[in-house]
């Protein structure tokens, strides 16, 4: 599969998981085998029986090894999420991602396409940031996006063809974690808080165009995409406008209001170190600050067009959260596909 065609048969690690999911339909629309290794079942009726499913960790190269066979793309979505212990962060997102790659040159698969983050970018100082840019990784989290980039580029000067994309924050249908929060709140008649005055830039992403990027590099010549990407939406607006959008389509006439964002940090930060809140660093140094990434590298070389602006990719998942509201329970969770525990934001939100 040097040049250009549809690969026959992807593997896609973390198949069970909100941008799994997605990709999973996404990739059985275009006609391609997929196998799916997770830790949690695949419990999706609509397209559990039309997969290989395979249960197991990332971290035993066994497991990846059998899930990976006859593969000829792997998309390594597999990743431990911000609110896991530091130790489960790092040997999943580092030594998974060397797990993966090792098994696909010993497999001899034709290219492994990573799903890093922009938060190897940690804080940054300017915008839009550019796949150039210095690496800094914010908490145990960013810290091992970056590590796992590193574990990419050693396979990749070996002679493996591994794209590495890194994606805004990334909302679509089964999307929960933090963005429940919001849609909660907004179907409960609240208004809705945001740090400082809520107008900084900032980007999303609809997982559908990551999907779209995914396809992309699991598609073109390997030459092409032999590279690492930028990928987030091409219009956006600010937490203010953006939120807004929600409240507007729950109907209660709500407003997003602003926090001072210097006490509501330090505030937020003492709570994180309690283990009563789920915002963790990155999100509440971030949030009030601009933070978009240039996408013009993935234009002009893979042709990436994002059909979803921020506001698009919001009423989606707000939309698919409203139907599927009833059937999500109170269980709290630490991935995207769970909604996080609200700690005292829970009771926060009857300020609201």
């Amino acid at each position: 599969m040097s040049g250009g065609h549809a690969p026959f048969r992807i593997l896609v690690t973390g198949g069970a998981g909100f941008l799994g999911i997605n990709l999973v339909r996404y990739l059985l629309e275009r006609g391609v085998e997929v196998a799916s290794l997770d830790l949690a079942p695949f419990d999706y009726p609509d397209c559990r029986a039309r997969i290989d499913e395979h249960r197991g960790d990332v971290r035993d190269r066994a497991a990846v090894a059998r899930a990976m066979a006859g593969a000829d793309v792997v998309v390594h979505a597999a990743a431990a999420l911000p609110l896991y212990q530091p130790r489960d962060i790092w040997t999943t997102d580092v030594d998974g991602t060397r797990s993966v790659l090792d098994a696909a040159r010993e497999l001899a698969v034709d290219r492994v396409i990573h799903v890093s983050s922009t938060a190897v970018y940690g804080v940054p100082d300017h915008h839009p940031l550019v796949e150039e840019d210095r690496l800094h990784g914010v908490g145990p989290y960013g810290e091992a996006k970056v590590a796992a980039e590193a574990v990419c580029l050693a396979a990749r000067a070996r002679g493996q063809c591994v794209s590495i994309l890194r994606p805004k924050t990334f909302i679509g249908p089964e999307r929960l974690g933090v963005f429940a929060l919001l849609y909660r709140w907004a179907l409960e008649g609240r208004n809705f808080p945001v740090l400082g005055r809520g107008d900084n830039p900032y980007q999303f992403l609809d997982v559908e165009d990551l999907c779209q990027a995914i396809w992309l590099c699991a598609t073109l010549p390997r030459a092409l995409v032999n590279d690492t990407f930028n990928i987030g939406a091409k219009v956006f607006g600010s937490p203010r406008s953006d939120f807004q959008a929600v409240l507007d389509a729950a109907g209660f006439g709500k407003r997003v209001v602003s926090l001072p964002a210097r006490p509501a940090v330090l505030a937020l930060r003492a709570l994180e170190k309690l283990g009563l809140s789920p915002l963790y660093q990155w999100i509440y140094q971030t949030v009030d600050k601009e933070s978009f990434v240039s996408i013009e590298k993935a234009e002009r070389v893979l042709g990436f067009a994002p059909r979803h602006a921020n506001r698009d990719a919001l009423l989606r998942n707000f939309a698919w959260y409203r139907e599927n509201e009833g059937r999500l329970g109170a269980a709290a969770g630490v991935t995207h596909r769970a909604p996080w525990k609200e700690g005292l934001l829970g009771l926060a939100r009857h300020l609201f």
